[in-house]
């Protein structure tokens, strides 16, 4: 329960709330127009489960990693920012936020060949529908970034890679034409500033939306280890699986014959184990600072 907000909704990671009415019909929060909280758990979510337990404070590295991920790109994009001022209970792990109209695609931006692109491009040559040369492995950079869509998916669901013209399909030639744009003027920016810190930005997605002005609007998180692969640089070696400070981590535990679970079975996940869980923590922590340049202030 948080005080003044109801919670609508409740996804593999993030918890929505939106401010209580009077009797009068007046929202009792200090915040006014169409907005939404949004809270960032701690729940950590691989092959589209949520396991368990938790992350400790993978939320705030979330959050604040997102929020200053949204300053460097102030003159690039809008956000869906309207103030970090929220309740105790929630604090650094919640932005109150505009609502938007979003956009039914992942915006996926691939500068490298892993995960799920590998996996089609080694199936026939291409990923969602671009073809790329012969010859690339795990780990290979590309010729130069593309724009691999996907569409979202219902929580327990997986997300689909679309074409472009799927894309075009759900949203129109326009719209298609301008997230695939900015998607790619983000990772172009973010690829940069990463770079300087010794770190690859490997893929990243976004989510976009329209405000009650039209306005295109960058929403969710941005440019954390849940949504994007952070490679270290000085061991980057094609061919194999790269080491990550993502949750790619716990896709590895959860795949390797420790764990003793089969993917293709219907039973869930097991618990992660203790040391998983620190590592885990750790790493979040460690992108974060090598990103920002200062340890969270938990």
């Amino acid at each position: 329960m948080l005080p003044g907000w109801t919670q609508t909704y409740a996804g593999k990671v993030r918890n929505l709330y939106v401010p209580d009415s009077t009797p009068e019909g007046e929202e009792i929060t200090d915040v006014h127009g169409d907005v939404v909280l949004v809270v960032a758990s701690d729940r950590i979510s691989a092959y589209d489960y949520v396991l368990s337990p938790a992350i400790p404070d993978k939320g705030v590295v979330l959050t604040q990693l997102s929020l200053w991920w949204f300053a460097q790109l102030a003159g690039t994009v809008a956000d869906h920012v309207v103030s970090t001022i929220v309740p105790d209970e929630v604090a650094g792990r919640a932005i109150i936020c505009r609502r938007l109209d979003m956009y039914p695609v992942e915006c996926v931006a691939r500068g490298y060949l892993t995960g799920s692109g590998l996996t089609e491009y080694q199936q026939n040559g291409a990923v969602t529908g671009i073809a790329l040369p012969d010859g690339l492995v795990d780990g290979s950079r590309l010729p130069e970034p593309i724009f691999t869509p996907a569409t979202k998916a219902e929580l327990g669901a997986h997300d689909q890679n679309i074409t472009f013209d799927a894309t075009v399909e759900l949203v129109g030639p326009e719209t298609a034409r301008r997230l695939r744009d900015l998607t790619m003027e983000i990772y172009h920016r973010a690829e940069a500033i990463t770079a300087e810190r010794g770190l690859i930005l490997a893929d990243t997605k976004f989510e976009f939306g329209v405000d009650a002005d039209d306005r295109l609007v960058l929403a969710d998180e941005v440019l954390t280890p849940d949504s994007s692969r952070f490679w270290p640089a000085d061991t980057w070696s094609p061919g194999r699986a790269q080491p990550s400070f993502d949750k790619q981590y716990v896709r590895d535990w959860l795949t390797s014959p420790e764990s003793g679970w089969n993917r293709t079975s219907d039973a869930p996940p097991p618990a992660l184990p203790d040391a998983v869980v620190t590592r885990t923590r750790d790493r979040y922590l460690e992108v974060y600072r090598r990103i920002t340049g200062k340890d969270l202030e938990l």
